[in-house]
């Protein structure tokens, strides 16, 4: 059982009405992870859903040696729906990026939700088919956008949305090797991205694994067209 009250701080969970949060909060734990924790591994078997409250978490697959990110979550992102709904093993490893908690929903607590809320069933569809949308727009950046465009189109996400020109620094946030599996490629052409960025005139080392972005502007440009912005020595790997 948890409070009651911190429910609807929760992004995704305020969307529920007091009659289901009262009914999760009967029946949620919160557990915590440390950074670089496993929450678990592909094809272990999970009977519960978890909903991130503080820090991140990286789901990934593995093949050949390199890994690759399906998705991350933070505050209000959900993880674990695939086994909980259709029953079986997870498909790909979960891990905490930083100190991270989260709210652990069983069966029970989803059944008893619904029953005094049945809106809540389609609180939870909106959540799978938004996982669904983000995996097909992921696999369209692969498949069309070239690293550097993929690179620029991370760092912007960093930016604040009401910064629209002039200079920004932002924070990476992770080591090269878990920005290429971020990206879909390996830790060479990221270093080769970088690099091209760099002598380009638009970013910048900050030091501490933080960018200054000279320019906002101008990788905002080269979002709006990816073909400008495809690096010709960083091929799509």
């Amino acid at each position: 059982m948890i409070s009651q009250d911190a429910l609807p701080r929760v992004p995704f969970l305020d969307r529920l009405s007091p009659a289901a949060r009262r009914a999760l909060a009967a029946r949620a734990s919160v557990w915590q992870f440390r950074a670089g924790e496993v929450l678990w591994t592909a094809g272990s078997p999970i009977d519960r859903m978890l909903v991130v409250i503080e820090g991140e978490v990286r789901v990934i697959r593995e093949s050949g040696g390199r890994q690759h990110v399906l998705h991350t979550e933070g505050p209000g992102g959900t993880l674990g729906e695939v086994p909980f709904y259709s029953g079986g093993s997870a498909p790909a490893t979960a891990i905490a990026t930083m100190a991270t908690r989260c709210v652990i929903l069983s069966r029970e607590a989803i059944e008893a939700a619904i029953v005094a809320d049945p809106a809540v069933a389609w609180v939870l569809l909106d959540r799978l088919a938004s996982r669904v949308r983000g995996l097909v727009e992921r696999v369209d950046r692969l498949a069309l956008q070239s690293v550097t465009t993929r690179l620029v189109g991370l760092l912007l996400a960093k930016v604040p949305r009401t910064t629209i020109g002039g200079d920004a620094e932002v924070g990476l946030g992770m080591s090269q090797e878990a920005l290429a599996a971020e990206l879909g490629t390996v830790r060479e052409v990221v270093v080769r991205a970088l690099r091209s960025l760099r002598e380009s005139g638009l970013i910048a080392s900050a030091g501490r694994g933080r960018i200054h972005i000279t320019d906002v502007a101008a990788l905002r440009r080269m979002t709006d067209d990816s073909e400008s912005a495809r690096d010709p020595q960083s091929q799509r790997e």
